[in-house]
């Protein structure tokens, strides 16, 4: 299974350019003549006519109009289609679920929101996941032949090459289902599964922050988890457990129980619940992530100090993943995040603290821009990526499955 590649690069020289690779060139949305496809890629002109003219009967290029003649017929351009199919991502949460439609740009056409129990099971979650996502078509005015996949994003540990759950905490019943499986018999399209953060981590760089090519988005909410983009690519690591920052133990809270049996975990210490508890014993009632924030934009005292401790407890976990990781910038999410500057606060003051002066020099640390759709779009863009491979693209068989349509 192909990794989430970067959007629109130049094939390296030497590289063999298939009409997959050309597409890389031009899902910059620039419109481009054949020859100037052929001094990109250094193909002889009959060779990128001819990929051309593939990309043209799959629908993935389209004709853009003429450039200005310098004598005789004026040369046509192509540019990318982003409107040939769509994909439906789904971002399947605690006790929410996020879907979109979107195009192959990554453009949203249609969204749906819906507070939905993930303790309901795979078959109850997943079944009005199908259904609302045909409505979502239906909506949108295209048929289910247009669709070229569905991505879901997980709320526990998924092993990325099967799109099973693998003991999922809060997800009773999902441990090793078959998910893709599952919607696949429904929906006959290929399905991708990866975990939440991974797929937050996707939109939001694939959205806002496309030019970083190493970063950290950090989901700080009910639990707290990292997606990493390295080299423009979601790495999952061994067996898809990379990211895995909540149960890295903070120095200070050894006598701190977590849910997962050890003691002094940072979201034992940090993450939106564990602050809502802190606060209910101080007589301060809160149920839970959301309550934070409401208290902590409210002004409440009690509720901004705890919120700026949780910040520095997640930069001190950190603060040693930007020394062995170098990302370019730290993108924080999750609902967490929406309790203001204090959180993002008390990580910069730990991390420009810790970490060396050479891995901070140009490092941005930054709020969260996409919102609450990232998951959603970034389970379609997962998909998107997966099927527009350059390798995958120029197979025969899926040549004729986009043709076909």
């Amino acid at each position: 299974m192909a990794d989430d590649s970067g959007v629109g690069r130049r094939p390296s020289p030497g590289a063999s350019v298939g009409a997959g690779a050309l597409l890389q060139l031009l899902r910059d949305g620039v419109p481009r003549t054949r020859s100037e496809l052929s001094a990109l890629t250094g193909l002889a002109r009959s060779t990128v006519t001819g990929r051309v003219d593939a990309l043209l009967a799959a629908g993935l290029i389209a004709p853009s109009g003429e450039t200005a003649s310098t004598g005789g017929r004026p040369p046509a351009t192509f540019a990318f289609n982003p409107a040939a199919r769509i994909v439906l991502g789904a971002d399947l949460g605690a006790t929410h679920a996020r879907l979109a439609v979107i195009d192959l740009a990554g453009n949203v056409l249609a969204v749906a929101n819906a507070d939905l129990d993930i303790a309901l099971g795979p078959k109850a979650v997943l079944d009005w996941t199908i259904d609302r996502g045909r409505k979502l078509l239906d909506q949108v005015g295209r048929p289910a032949a247009d669709l070229l996949g569905v991505g879901i994003g997980l709320p526990g540990p998924v092993e990325h090459s099967t799109g099973r759950a693998v003991n999922p905490p809060i997800m009773p019943g999902w441990d090793g289902f078959d998910v893709p499986g599952y919607v696949r018999e429904r929906i006959p399209v290929p399905v991708m599964c990866d975990n939440d953060v991974n797929i937050m981590a996707l939109g939001e760089h694939f959205t806002a922050w496309p030019e970083y090519e190493h970063l950290l988005f950090i989901k700080a909410a009910t639990g707290i988890g990292c997606g990493i983009i390295a080299d423009g690519k979601v790495y999952r690591g061994a067996q898809g457990a990379a990211g895995d920052m909540g149960h890295i133990r903070v120095a200070h809270a050894d006598d701190v129980h977590c849910r997962c049996g050890n003691t002094g975990c940072l979201e034992a210490v940090a993450s939106g619940g564990a602050i809502a508890a802190k606060l209910t014993e101080q007589g301060i009632p809160a149920g839970g992530s959301l309550d934070v924030v409401e208290l902590a934009r409210s002004g409440s005292v009690p509720a901004l100090r705890l919120v700026r401790q949780a910040g520095r407890d997640i930069g001190e976990v950190l603060a040693g993943a930007v020394n062995f990781f170098n990302p370019s910038i730290i993108v924080i999410g999750g609902s967490l995040a929406l309790a203001g500057d204090h959180l993002i606060a008390g990580v910069r003051e730990v991390i420009y603290q810790r970490s060396l002066p050479l891995a901070t020099r140009h490092l941005r640390i930054a709020a969260a821009r996409t919102g609450e759709s990232s998951g959603a779009i970034g389970a379609g863009v997962m998909v998107i990526e997966h099927a527009l491979d350059p390798d995958r693209l120029d197979s025969a068989s899926f040549g004729a499955e986009l043709k076909n349509g």
